[in-house]
């Protein structure tokens, strides 16, 4: 458990409810509060009964609702995690399915709501070192950051209404051993020399270590500090994309850098991509928002998480790439 900024110990909750408890975050969650003597329950789309984790989804909350009644802390991290989807999917998971969430943890009688939000909800042409205080980002693109801003409003909203004390995460880039979208799948498309960069990878880059992100978490969720605030955590500093993905096109037995087009090229070529995909019905992450999202212009700061709550990340990118690569060749992705 990490300590707080005053020195303080974040109280360990005696039952823990995590939705999305099966995927890379929701089940590192579970396996940090269970380390720590918490009875850990959680929903996924899939059940695993070894873990406590029943079959559902944010949309049909009488399926799990139940699941979670007596839980002390309700952690939100089932989302749509996709640059793809369309709106009507955005507005019943991240709008009316966050909001079914709240109702479940306030009618199972718990003390604090965690809603996990991402960086995206400012956008990709945020200024540098953008903090809690920035805006977030509406409009026509890059509607995923559009649907965690508006998932954020239902959270605060319900503190200010003193159904339940939130508190709101905003994670950086989450890598490590798991990471589907860092690490396993952008070393599918360096395989394929798919792997293309916007700007010549100039674009910021904003990594978190898993292990660190749980601290920050523990922090958020367990000291009063933590109760009806917004918190950026991020890692040591950022990176470009160019430095971080070129680990991937190494890890693909390829020399050099992955390849690049001018911002304006990519988002053209993939926007052409993505309406043939519609039309084929097939689905992966090829769009214009991708591009967006790696060519953001600004890093991302931790310092109101610093300051609040004693956060204070602990392992560097060198080393989190270390791990990272180990986790890899032990799951057989890299030779």
């Amino acid at each position: 458990m990490p300590i707080g900024s005053a020195g303080q110990t974040p109280d360990v909750p005696r039952s823990v409810f995590i939705t999305g408890a099966s995927g890379f975050i929701g089940r590192a969650l579970a396996n940090r509060y269970r380390a720590l003597g918490a009875e850990v329950r959680g929903m996924d789309l899939q059940a695993d009964p070894a873990s406590n984790v029943v079959a559902g989804n944010l949309t049909q909350p009488a399926a799990w609702s139940g699941h979670a009644k007596g839980c002390e802390l309700f952690i939100n991290t089932a989302a749509v995690v996709s640059l793809a989807a369309p709106w009507k999917l955005y507005r019943d998971v991240s709008v009316q399915g966050v909001r079914n969430c709240l109702d479940a943890a306030v009618a199972g009688g718990a003390k604090r709501f965690v809603q996990f939000s991402s960086i995206a909800a400012l956008g990709w042409d945020h200024p540098n070192d953008a903090d809690e205080h920035c805006p977030v980002v509406i409009g026509k693109q890059y509607r995923y950051g559009v649907a965690k801003g508006a998932s954020e409003h239902l959270v605060l909203a319900a503190h200010a209404a003193g159904e339940i004390d939130c508190t709101v995460i905003r994670p950086g880039d989450v890598y490590g051993p798991g990471s589907r979208a860092w690490l396993s799948e952008p070393l599918k498309m360096a395989k394929a020399g798919a792997l293309i960069l916007p700007n010549g990878g100039s674009g910021v880059f904003t990594p978190v270590y898993v292990d660190d992100l749980l601290d920050g978490v523990m922090l958020a969720a367990g000291l009063a500090q933590g109760a009806g605030q917004i918190f950026h955590l991020c890692g040591d500093g950022p990176a470009t994309c160019k430095s971080f993905f070129s680990n991937h096109w190494r890890w693909a037995g390829r020399s050099g850098s992955p390849r690049s087009l001018p911002l304006s090229a990519a988002v053209a070529l993939t926007r052409v991509i993505w309406g043939v995909n519609k039309l084929l019905q097939t689905t992966n992450e090829v769009t214009p928002d991708a591009m967006y999202m790696l060519a953001r212009k600004g890093n991302i700061s931790s310092a109101k998480a610093q300051r609040l709550l004693g956060y204070l990340p602990k392992v560097d990118l060198a080393e989190g790439v270390r791990r990272s690569e180990a986790w890899l060749r032990e799951t057989g992705q890299i030779s």
